[in-house]
């Protein structure tokens, strides 16, 4: 059964543009960074991507096409596009991006392991994982030597890593690396935060692909109340969670609250619309 397993804000994060403002124009794609950022936080994605079409046209029209504002912007257009399922326009800016931030700061720079991590991300949504596992095992790699292993940014990879794995049915390979990425993410975080919840989001959905619905439960449970409260009850990531927990239900042949939850995900899900 496909489990709909959202991936962290880190997993396919958009670059922030923390650069120093310098002008007028650096100033105005800062604010439209933002601005898009927030948006896709929101899920407004239609809305996000026109402001970051707007961001990346100022960019390359201000600092240059080999500049790393215009790394980010088309980062940040590239996942709004994997988001929506246009994976055909987000492969191309996602490998321009790479390699804009390969020249500027070599390959062993934690920016770069965030864009090979996306570019993994979108080979996996589209059944490549032959493409995806080497990427995936590089951002990995990047992150732990530039960062510590036991930094945030890790345990986002060792999720990416087991949810690739739990997508061939490697569940032995893929629990332990569930389970170090949650201690990782609950000790840097703290247990309330979103990427704590997709955390055990995810790990609910390995045990349940392997029966283990007992398991599952509460650790859906929990990633249910934490997203509610840090994303607000319309968000999608928590229309997911109601998803899975429904999904869980009607194997447990639970029909009546399996029902309820998913009308509570499919309200959600149509006004995202």
């Amino acid at each position: 059964m496909q489990l709909l397993a959202m991936r962290f804000v880190q997993a396919a994060v958009l670059l922030a543009g923390a650069l120093a403002c310098t002008g007028s124009d650096e100033r105005t794609w800062n604010g439209l960074t933002q601005r898009t950022a927030a948006l896709y936080e929101q899920g407004r994605y239609e809305e996000a991507v026109g402001v970051g079409q707007q961001a990346l046209a100022l960019a390359e029209r201000s600092f240059g096409p080999e500049h790393p504002n215009v790394a980010t912007s088309l980062n940040n257009l590239a996942e709004l596009y994997r988001a929506q399922g246009r994976y055909g326009e987000a492969e191309p800016l996602y490998g321009r991006s790479l390699a804009i931030w390969e020249k500027a700061l070599g390959p062993a720079h934690p920016d770069v392991g965030q864009s090979v991590n996306n570019l993994a991300a979108l080979y996996e949504a589209q059944g490549r994982y032959g493409e995806a596992e080497p990427l995936y095992q590089r951002s990995l790699a990047i992150r732990e030597k530039a960062l510590g292993p036991e930094h945030p940014s890790v345990g986002a990879s060792l999720n990416n890593v087991a949810e690739l794995y739990g997508a061939q049915g490697r569940y032995g390979e893929a629990a332990p690396l569930h389970q170090r990425a949650l201690a990782i993410l609950e000790k840097a975080l703290g247990p309330a935060h979103p990427n704590v919840g997709a955390s055990l989001n995810n790990l609910a959905g390995l045990y349940r692909a392997q029966g283990r619905y007992g398991e599952a439960e509460p650790l859906y449970q929990r990633a249910l109340a934490i997203r509610e409260k840090a994303l607000g009850p319309a968000h999608p990531d928590v229309a997911t969670t109601l998803e899975n927990l429904a999904g869980l239900y009607r194997e447990l042949g639970q029909a009546e609250e399996a029902a309820a939850l998913a009308e509570r995900a499919r309200s959600i899900r149509q006004r995202g619309q």
